[in-house]
């Protein structure tokens, strides 16, 4: 995992937001185990874990930039929308 983030200045905790998280039995232990190691609640090692993925998905989806031109009229939106993630197979 990356260094440790954990939000305690005022400006992050306003943009906080509680939910209640579903997981495997295993991959929370290993989330438990490694907020031990570190010394800091389990919570802590969530919101790193799901800003990381938050913002891989943000990067895969960033715009690309190209140039071309269209000869059977159809719009640039409709020839280059991408979906925002990849349906869960």
């Amino acid at each position: 995992m990356l260094e440790s983030r954990i939000m305690n200045d005022a400006t992050t905790s306003a943009a906080v937001r509680r939910t209640t998280v579903t997981a495997r039995r295993s991959s929370l232990d290993t989330l438990e185990a490694e907020a031990r190691r570190r010394g800091v609640a389990l919570t802590a090692v969530l919101a790193e874990a799901i800003d990381e993925k938050a913002s891989a998905l943000h990067a895969a989806r960033r715009p690309h930039l190209g140039i071309a031109r269209s000869t059977d009229g159809r719009s640039a939106a409709e020839v280059t929308a991408q979906p925002i993630a990849q349906p869960p197979s």
